[in-house]
Parts: structure tokens; C-alpha cells; sequence
């Protein structure tokens, strides 16, 4: 029943967790011979957390901003038109923005606000930032995940939106910690396992683990810590 419904409709977290556990080989598959998309996620999960969590007063640069716009693209749909908004803002103005929308968390809707001030970026390029900075409030507002959450309005590129899809998401992350035996479920967590099954079901579904019903002791997993021109 679980895999008829989706991802969402499963509630086990052991299951939740074997699906994440596949986020790198559905990457690849997403990725193709090249290769760029996964060194592009390898930085925004890794490098760039790392990099803002250095510096005194957490912000990001414009050549992150341009970088992370890169891996969201290759994630998704390619819209060349963002890439050249995101380039007009002054580096300077970047780190003002994002150091203000960063010392706004977890006040999401006035966080989103702030970076949405500079050119090229919406809320779902703002969601990604702040899950760099905060994945255990935010979630990036992939267009995979968003439509893998039931009861939502058709998508919409809207602070609205994300907020409701932010909401569901971050229910889901606490459901999850409550049930699981280890490990720490966050919004971030949610929105890549629910990206990891969606692509995974078009591009490579015998890699995906099967949702059916748990075995009498389930053994769960700890969560990978890795976590139009309208701008989106």
C-alpha cells in the first residue's frame, strides 16, 4: 500500500532512511557520464555548510549564490535566465542579504523575504541557501519534492507555497525522529529522500528499496548527515 502512495505515504522511518541511503547512486543516475551534478551536490552539502559555519558572520558569497543556482539547475530544470540575474547583484550586496536573512532563522517567512531582494532569487533559490545554513529548519523547494507532498495546491512559485510545503515537510521531519530508533530526521532529510525516490522512480526504480510493510524488528538507519524569467 505504502508504494502505491508514494514515499509520503509510508511513515516508516527505517524505509524513509533506505530510500536516502540511495541518494547517491540515483544522483549518478540523474547525473549522467559527466558527472557535474555530483560534484555540484558534493559542494553544496558539504563545502558550502562548512565554509558559511567559518566565518564570523554567516553569510554567502555571489560566487556561492552563482554556484548553488548551478546545482539546483542541474537538479532540475535548466533556466539559463536566472543564472544571468543572479550575476547582475553586487558581491557586496549578496553578503548583506543573506548575512540578514541568516540572523532572521528560523523565522522563515522573514528570512525568504530578505533574499528574495536580490535579483534572480525566489523563494525556492532562497529555500536552498538557508538549507545550507539551517537544514533543521529549512528545506529547498524542489519541484520533485513539492509535488510528492499531498494536499498542496497546483506549484506555484510563491513564499505562500513554500511556507505550506515547508510546513508538511517539517511535521514529517519531527514524525520521523519520534519513530526512529537513532538518528535525527530534519526538513533537509525529508525534501532529498523525497527527490532521491521521485527521480529515482523515473530513472532507475529497481535501485529504490521496497516500501511494503516492515519486518517484525525493523533495523533503522541514522540519515546520511549530508545532508519564468520569473525568478524561482
Amino acid at each position: 500500500m505504502a508504494a502505491a502512495r508514494g514515499l509520503w505515504g509510508c511513515e516508516d522511518p527505517s524505509r524513509w532512511a533506505a530510500v536516502l541511503e540511495r541518494h547517491g547512486e540515483v544522483l549518478r543516475a540523474r547525473a549522467g557520464p559527466q558527472g557535474r551534478l555530483e560534484a555540484l551536490d558534493r559542494w553544496y552539502r558539504e563545502e558550502l555548510p562548512a565554509a558559511i559555519e567559518g566565518r564570523a558572520e554567516k553569510h554567502v558569497t555571489r560566487d556561492e549564490l552563482e554556484q548553488l543556482l548551478a546545482w539546483k539547475l542541474e537538479r532540475g530544470r535548466f533556466r539559463p535566465r536566472l543564472q544571468q540575474l543572479v550575476t547582475s547583484n553586487y558581491p557586496e550586496l549578496v553578503v548583506q542579504r543573506s548575512a540578514a536573512a541568516f540572523n532572521l532563522l528560523p523565522d522563515m517567512h522573514a528570512a525568504v523575504t530578505e533574499l528574495c531582494t536580490l535579483r534572480g532569487v525566489g523563494p525556492a533559490t532562497a529555500s536552498a541557501v538557508l538549507a545550507a545554513r539551517a537544514p533543521e529548519v529549512a528545506a529547498f523547494m524542489s519541484e520533485e519534492a513539492v509535488a510528492a507532498v499531498p494536499g498542496l495546491p497546483a506549484l506555484r512559485y510563491t513564499l505562500k507555497h513554500y511556507l505550506l510545503y515547508l510546513g508538511l515537510v517539517q511535521e514529517r521531519a519531527t514524525a520521523l525522529s519520534q519513530g526512529s530508533a537513532s538518528g535525527l530526521w530534519t526538513p533537509h532529510h525529508v525534501e532529498t529522500a523525497l527527490w532521491t525516490w521521485a527521480v529515482g522512480q523515473k530513472l532507475c526504480p529497481d535501485l529504490l528499496p521496497d516500501l511494503g510493510p516492515s519486518p517484525a524488528t525493523p533495523e533503522d538507519t541514522r540519515p546520511a548527515k549530508k545532508r519564468r524569467t520569473q525568478a524561482d
